[in-house]
């Protein structure tokens, strides 16, 4: 797949009020994937208002290792029913050993799991994903060998980030060719880009243009 493709990515709404998560998510209902941070003892009220504000997005949620197995058990079925794509982290790394006992009827992505190749072993019948982040994996070349091996073992690929420029995020735009969750939204939650930043438009983020290397 050519590096020159664009890649439709998520956009992450902050955690607020219920009230307030509705109103950001009807502001960017018409982005195709929107990404919600969870972990709270409100998470359904928040999850509930998000959907009431873009009724046609694609959803993923983030737990951030803010959940027990129980917890989970509990959610799943809402989190389906309320067409969430998929969920990543739910359980503390070190301490998802019970997502290989429980049902999963939703992708779980591994994010704190997972960081290089090495971690791969250990995810075996507890992650349906990785996330494949540039900063976990120490740089585009693991990345990229993490993101294959981990198709060739039967994972899902999602790319990730943390907030950063866009040429934090230039090289990730590459790792993400052909994944299945792209989630490189850094650059749009900053105040204040690079000169030349990455373009994103119906289409995603572009891959980058020579003038933003300097």
């Amino acid at each position: 797949m050519l590096f020159r493709s664009p890649v439709v990515t998520a956009f992450t709404l902050s955690l607020d009020t219920p009230e307030r998560m509705r109103a950001a998510a009807a502001r960017h209902a018409h982005r195709p994937i929107l990404k919600i941070k969870l972990g709270t003892p409100d998470d359904m009220a928040r999850l509930e208002a998000v959907r009431a504000g873009a009724p046609a997005a694609r959803i993923i949620v983030d737990a951030n290792e803010g959940w027990t197995a129980g917890i989970y058990e509990d959610l799943a079925p809402h989190l389906v029913r309320l067409g969430v794509a998929m969920v990543e982290q739910p359980l503390p790394a070190g301490a998802d050993e019970m997502l290989a006992e429980i049902a999963r009827p939703l992708p779980v992505c591994a994010d704190e799991s997972c960081h290089d190749r090495a971690s791969l072993a250990a995810l075996a019948g507890k992650y349906d994903m990785v996330n494949v982040k540039l900063d976990k994996a120490g740089g585009l070349t693991e990345a990229l060998a993490l993101r294959d091996l981990a198709r060739t073992e039967g994972y899902g690929v999602m790319v990730g980030c943390m907030v950063g420029s866009s040429l934090a995020m230039a090289p990730a735009v590459l790792v993400a060719q052909g994944a299945e969750i792209v989630d490189l939204d850094g650059p749009l939650l900053l105040a204040e880009d690079r000169d030349h930043p990455l373009h994103y438009d119906a289409e995603g983020v572009h891959p980058p243009e020579a003038a933003l290397w300097g």
